[in-house]
């Protein structure tokens, strides 16, 4: 009698829908509704040569796609600026009985912001926050000068790109640095149009990034991206959220802290006295006069040391 013949391991690949011009790698990412994969573009198709050799595919089944969608959307709205992470368009797939929208991205070989700084252990050199914020803060002039709020600013949602001197270094076989690097907001499956009616829950994110304006009155507008991108800059620096919050807290006894005003981000006691004002102008409670992205462009600790 023959044995019956054992199953196959189910491929580390979520299913086999590849798309027309690319085939879909291991999933990198989950969120929501939503996943992340590499994919490879099929060197045998030149009928879409604008698609890079590698990419990352965000999708989700088509009746669940709505905020990718929407995403889609936005992320054509904010074509050009080389510090937002560039789409390459959209492509529905079939696979396992079902129709999927994917979306295809620019893929963050190295990572994200939040791994680069876990990597680092105590933070990251002064000169690297300083080009990384300058950076974040050019997308942000764009993003709130197209009349969109991101609402999800953090270190997870910043990516990593090789830049050219990362190409040129590698190509002698040595080891890159940090310099070699170049950031790029990503993540918009949260952004929504400036003045847009605030949902029933009153604000979108995640709680530790949050201003008390979004937490007490749901107003989440430009400013409260500017609240955000201080917390990122602190926890560049310290290698920790600007937020201290005990492993397992509540999350409406966070967002209580952040409302009241009892539990505001910190500004680390190293940085220099430029620093400390910079985010000080960051971390203003009155949003309408905490300082612009285009303001904090200009602001010393960016401005100088020829940045």
């Amino acid at each position: 009698m023959k044995r019956k013949q054992q199953e196959k391991p189910q491929d580390n690949r979520d299913y086999e829908n590849n798309g027309e011009s690319w085939l879909r790698g291991k999933t990198i990412g989950r969120g929501g509704f939503s996943r992340v994969s590499l994919a490879m573009t099929k060197r045998v198709n030149t009928r879409r040569c604008n698609l890079p050799p590698i990419m990352a595919v965000k999708w989700a089944e088509i009746f669940q796609s709505d905020t990718l969608q929407e995403e889609r959307e936005v992320l054509a709205d904010l074509d050009g600026c080389p510090h937002i992470v560039h789409c390459f368009g959209d492509e529905v797939t079939f696979g396992n009985n079902e129709l999927y929208f994917n979306l295809l991205l620019e893929y963050g070989s190295v990572g994200s912001l939040a791994q680069h700084i876990k990597r680092s252990n105590d933070g990251l050199p002064e000169s690297e926050v300083k080009r990384y914020t300058k950076s974040i803060l050019e997308g942000l002039v764009y993003i709130h000068s197209r009349g969109y709020v991101h609402c999800d600013i953090k270190p997870a949602n910043i990516i990593l790109v090789p830049s050219s001197t990362f190409a040129f270094l590698s190509s002698r076989k040595r080891k890159p640095r940090s310099y070699c690097y170049v950031v790029k907001i990503a993540d918009f499956g949260l952004a929504k149009k400036a003045q847009q009616k605030k949902l029933k829950r009153g604000w979108r994110g995640t709680p530790l990034y949050l201003s008390p304006e979004v937490v007490r009155d749901g107003i989440q507008e430009a400013p409260a991206d500017i609240w955000a991108l201080g917390c990122t800059v602190a926890e560049m620096i310290t290698g920790k959220p600007a937020l201290s919050c005990k492993v397992g807290s509540d999350v409406n006894c966070v967002l209580f802290q952040i409302s009241s005003g009892f539990s505001l981000p910190e500004v680390p006691s190293e940085m220099p006295d430029e620093g400390k004002d910079f985010l000080n102008m960051c971390f203003v409670k009155n949003a309408e006069l905490r300082w612009t992205a285009k303001m904090l462009l200009n602001h010393p600790f960016i401005a100088g040391d020829g940045i």
